[in-house]
């Protein structure tokens, strides 16, 4: 005798809500598949075996229970017809259960071990939470790639920017992750391109614009002409956000990297972390005040800024990247406090260095040099940063209408 029902278990979760499952039972012998749905012990129907009209999404669920109900019901009929298994209870969740390598976040686990084994701290770091965030929005269980429906995603969507109170921004990240991860499977072959959730009239991925500010040339005129003691941790930050200006508002990670032999004849000299691209850049008479400051005579690896002198090898990507993630977290720590000092009521971080050589810079230097300075591969990225700094344009357009 066997039978498969729809049941309501008794383990009731923090936010006092209990999962549904599909109960199966073979000779006395009973077997539970959890299906990843939860419900307060009062919206269900145990009668009916079905989510009462109390519920905001009974509808919805109930079709879901249905399809559960009729998976599981043909695959015991299957079975029993085959005869190729010896038919248990248990035999018939292994066949209905995703196998631990089908499923979305065995798959994940696989995506972060790469990152890790590629030695890409960064984004392991930047990964982990959003994978982290999904899981929670499923309530801690597992979920086939075929699950991962249109419907789903939206409410993933409505759960972060509800719940979790995050960016757009923010939302797309934690969209392309689960996209990656759904791509990794297709390859492996683990999911179809038909359940693929992504792209034109399904989940769309675009990054929303973001507003990038830089600072004003008087703004940073008085960041340079700020009395700060020499040897203190708001010099130090003032001098690596200076010295990245500097040079054409390079990434705080290859500044951090610079050793003495990358300058040479009175030019600096170094590959871009991001991209490899090379080139060289004329040491002006402000940075050569700052490396004046970081003479010193015990120096560890050749390196001409301290933070990565605790490293014993700098060729492990790994922890070089996560050395470098701390330190621009202190480093910003201590520019807030030089900003509150000079008065600048703008962000200031190690990052709008590259936005304030962009504002300042505006439409006065040519694209292709652009390009050029921000070692960019394609000059419609050039294009695209740069516009958010060119207004003289559309500056002239409103006053012909309006009057300046």
């Amino acid at each position: 005798m066997s039978s498969v029902q729809i049941v309501l278990r008794k383990k009731q979760s923090k936010d006092n809500t209990y999962p549904l499952a599909v109960r199966i039972t073979k000779d006395r012998k009973s077997t539970f598949i959890y299906i990843g749905q939860y419900i307060k012990e009062t919206e269900w129907d145990d009668a009916k075996r079905s989510v009462r009209k109390s519920h905001p999404n009974s509808a919805r669920i109930n079709n879901f229970l249905l399809k559960k109900l009729s998976e599981a019901n043909d695959k015991l009929l299957q079975l029993e017809t085959d005869g190729k298994v010896a038919v248990s209870s248990k035999a018939v969740k292994k066949e209905l259960s995703p196998t631990a390598a089908k499923t979305f976040f065995t798959q994940a686990a696989i995506y972060l071990d790469n990152l890790k084994k590629s030695r890409k701290y960064n984004m392991v770091t930047s990964e982990t939470p959003r994978i982290k965030h999904f899981r929670e929005f499923l309530k801690g269980e597992d979920i086939s790639f075929q699950d991962i429906t249109i419907i789903l995603l939206k409410r993933f969507q409505a759960y972060l920017k509800g719940t979790r109170k995050v960016s757009d921004r923010t939302i797309t990240n934690h969209l392309l992750v689960i996209r990656t991860i759904f791509n990794q499977a297709i390859k492996s072959g683990i999911a179809t391109e038909k359940s693929y959730p992504f792209g034109k009239n399904k989940i769309p991925i675009k990054f929303p614009d973001s507003i990038k500010l830089g600072l004003t040339s008087d703004e940073v005129a008085s960041l340079e002409t700020l009395d700060l003691p020499l040897g203190s941790q708001l010099n130090h930050a003032r001098n690596i956000w200076l010295f990245a200006f500097y040079f054409a508002g390079m990434r705080v990670s290859d500044v951090l990297r610079l050793k003495w032999t990358d300058f040479q004849d009175q030019r600096l000299h170094y590959a871009m972390g991001k991209n490899a691209k090379t080139g060289s850049l004329k040491i002006s008479e402000k940075a050569t005040r700052i490396l004046a400051q970081y003479k010193r005579e015990q120096v560890k690896h050749d390196l001409v800024f301290p933070e990565l002198e605790v490293l014993d090898d700098l060729n492990d990507a790994y922890e070089v990247q996560r050395k470098i993630s701390y330190a621009v977290k202190k480093l910003d720590k201590y520019l807030k406090k030089v900003a509150a000092t000079a008065e600048i009521e703008k962000k200031l971080t190690m990052h709008i260095a590259r936005h304030t050589f962009g504002n300042i810079s505006g439409d006065k230097i040519s694209i292709q040099m652009l390009q050029k300075l921000y070692r960019h591969s394609s000059i419609t990225t050039t294009i695209g940063y740069q516009a958010n700094f060119i207004h003289r344009d559309a500056d002239d357009a409103l006053d012909s209408v309006i009057g300046s």
